[in-house]
């Protein structure tokens, strides 16, 4: 049974415990969202929804400071982290709130032949199933709920076991925004009725965030109910340094690459590619730059013992370590791998936490077929003072995102989302509201 608690890691202690919801409550959580999908998301204006959409971007704001609280007791995160991820989010639905009768428009099609008109009406499709992760709490349910409700889906949104108080705020924020019951609601639900939500034809739709294994089960199931997913998974982001002005910038870069949120990003900078040239001197100054960071906690105790337990692995199969310290409960020192050979099992993993794995390439090609020699392809960051080494590298990365010379670049407006075992799908920007809308065909003839 799938239980939410709220466990500070900084300390261990169990901070509170939240019942999982019975299989009636779970029946009737999809059920209100099912009614108010046909009373509400069927009827109602894009205007009218942009602006209670636009007003949990300011909920968001006014109460960034308790949501950043819950996030620090729930999963470790850096009080400024927190912050700033709220705002992020508030911004994420000030930006559907703006744009979405632009992103809902109908579309006209010019006619090849024939008399009349044909256009292209974006509708809602109805319930849709939201699945989120504990490392982003706030941020996460804004790339999903945020174009969902602008483009009047209903959502049932189950969040991860560890952060049900942020859930609960988040829930309160919707209701208090002026969105009708049923819009968004918010259920504390096991694996096992998760299956069985996918399954109910009142769904027509699930959105995961988490983990590889996670992402598979929920498109097996949803497979087998021709249900429409989309899938933001794992991912081992390579970092290519292939040329650098001030190489003191570029280290920097790469660790805040690789340390956002303490290691704990899925787009995270992973696996640093250096070549030749550049490598011994990236490697002393990244690694004593990485040694260097403010230590704090992961998001578990579990966590850290994974990474601990990965770590060791990649050592005893001859890989080199270098660290300041040993794992604490659940608090885990900063290192640097070296020396992972493409037959140690590290060298296909996700370190999910604070650990970086630096690689020598004999040149730009090498660096390449090292980058795409994973199962992953989220994001990826490529280094260099050529600007057309940039665009021939970037052009032959496999992966949804490629960030040249420049880290935390994201934005509301750019599209998010892998290929391969990273997932597939997009979210944010324009894309991200097209994912589960219908794209109605009207044709009139006369």
């Amino acid at each position: 049974m799938t239980q939410y608690a709220v466990t500070d890691p900084r300390t261990g202690e169990r901070v509170s415990d939240v019942p999982t919801d019975t299989d009636e409550q779970v029946l009737e959580a999809v059920a209100s969202a099912y009614r108010t999908f046909n009373a509400w998301g069927r009827t109602s204006s894009v205007a009218d929804r942009a602006a209670l959409v636009r007003r949990v971007s300011e909920l968001h704001t006014e109460r960034r400071e308790a949501l950043a609280e819950s996030m620090n007791r729930e999963m470790g995160k850096v009080m400024d982290d927190a912050l700033g991820e709220v705002d992020f989010s508030a911004a994420i639905y000030a930006y559907y709130a703006d744009h979405a009768e632009q992103f809902l428009a109908d579309e006209p099609i010019d006619l090849l032949e024939g008399e009349g008109t044909a256009v292209i009406r974006r509708r809602p499709l109805g319930v849709i199933l939201g699945i989120m992760p504990w490392n982003y709490p706030c941020y996460q349910v804004a790339r999903f709920a945020g174009p969902n409700l602008t483009a009047g889906n209903t959502v049932v949104l189950k969040h991860a076991p560890q952060c049900p108080e942020s859930a609960a705020q988040l829930a309160k924020i919707f209701s208090d925004a002026g969105f009708p019951e049923g819009a968004y609601v918010n259920i504390y639900a096991s694996n096992e009725q998760i299956e069985q939500i996918i399954g109910d034809p009142r769904v027509q739709g699930v959105s995961l965030t988490g983990s590889e294994r996670a992402g598979a089960a929920v498109a097996a199931t949803a497979g087998r109910h021709l249900k429409k997913v989309v899938l933001e998974l794992g991912g081992s982001d390579p970092f290519l340094v292939l040329g650098s002005d001030d190489m003191d910038a570029t280290v920097d870069a790469a660790v805040a690459a690789r340390m956002e949120n303490t290691g704990q990003a899925c787009n995270a900078g992973k696996r640093f590619i250096v070549t030749d040239e550049l490598h011994d001197e990236f490697v002393s100054k990244f690694t004593a730059k990485m040694l260097g960071q403010e230590p704090a906690p992961l998001s578990s105790l579990a966590a850290a013992e994974r990474l601990e337990g990965q770590v060791r692995s990649a050592v005893a199969a001859g890989a080199h370590l270098e660290t300041n310290g040993e794992r604490n409960g659940a608090w885990y020192p900063s290192g640097v791998l070296t020396g992972v050979s493409p037959d140690n099992e590290a060298f296909r993993q996700e370190l999910f936490g604070p650990v970086a794995m630096v690689f020598r390439a004999k040149d730009e090609q090498e660096a390449i077929e090292l980058a795409n020699d994973t199962p992953y392809g989220l994001g990826s960051y490529v280094y260099t003072n050529d600007p057309e080494q940039a665009a021939r590298v970037a052009d032959q990365i496999d992966a949804g995102m490629v960030f040249v010379n420049g880290v935390g670049a994201e934005g509301v407006e750019l599209p998010f989302g892998g290929v391969k075992r990273s997932g597939f799908g997009r979210e944010l920007g324009r894309f991200g509201i097209e994912e589960f809308v219908n794209k109605k065909l009207i044709r009139t003839v006369s």
